[in-house]
């Protein structure tokens, strides 16, 4: 008796089960994605003592160090980089006037880029500089073709005087923010 309820009931539920409740799959939903992470960093920090400033009186220059920058030497990540901020800040504790360079190198040594910053002495402040590269900014290829930064402290004025700051020194901060467009 069970039986001549249940296969009609069974037939008439399966179709009903199919119609109902299935939609048509779309796969091709990846393709509409946009992936735009942006990635933050620290890219070099400069401190130095007026008292080691005083002690280096070869043509003013008290550093120089060139620094390897390779985070774009990967194509797939330089192609889709879409743009950059580069960040930086200087404070000047000493009696000295500061000059600062930092240029931006390619694989062969050539100069792609500069910013150079004069810091007057003591009590001068925080000085801060956001430069953009990308379509608000400076051309993308600067970063992409970037293999090296070299940074360069030159002392502007003598050897001999000295703040009355407590721990008299120059500091350089800088960091970065890129923006990829990974899909």
């Amino acid at each position: 008796m069970k039986g001549i309820f249940f296969r009609p009931f069974f037939f008439l539920l399966v179709p009903l089960i199919f119609l109902s409740c299935t939609e048509e799959l779309d796969f091709d939903q990846f393709d509409d994605l946009s992936v735009t992470p942006t990635l933050a960093s620290g890219l070099f920090y400069l401190e130095s003592t007026e008292e080691f400033i005083n002690t280096v009186n070869v043509s003013g220059v008290f550093y120089e160090q060139t620094f390897n920058f390779d985070p774009f030497n990967e194509q797939f990540v330089a192609e889709r980089l879409l743009e950059g901020t580069l960040s930086y800040e200087i404070e000047n504790t000493t009696s000295k006037r500061i000059t600062l360079f930092i240029e931006f190198l390619d694989e062969a040594d050539t100069v792609l880029d500069t910013e150079s910053f004069t810091v007057d002495p003591a009590p001068s402040g925080t000085l801060t500089r956001e430069v953009a590269y990308g379509p608000a900014g400076r051309n993308i290829d600067i970063l992409t073709t970037t293999s090296s930064l070299r940074v360069t402290g030159g002392n502007l004025s003598d050897t001999t005087s000295t703040s009355s700051e407590s721990e008299p020194k120059i500091i350089l901060r800088s960091a970065a923010e890129f923006l990829f467009r990974l899909k």
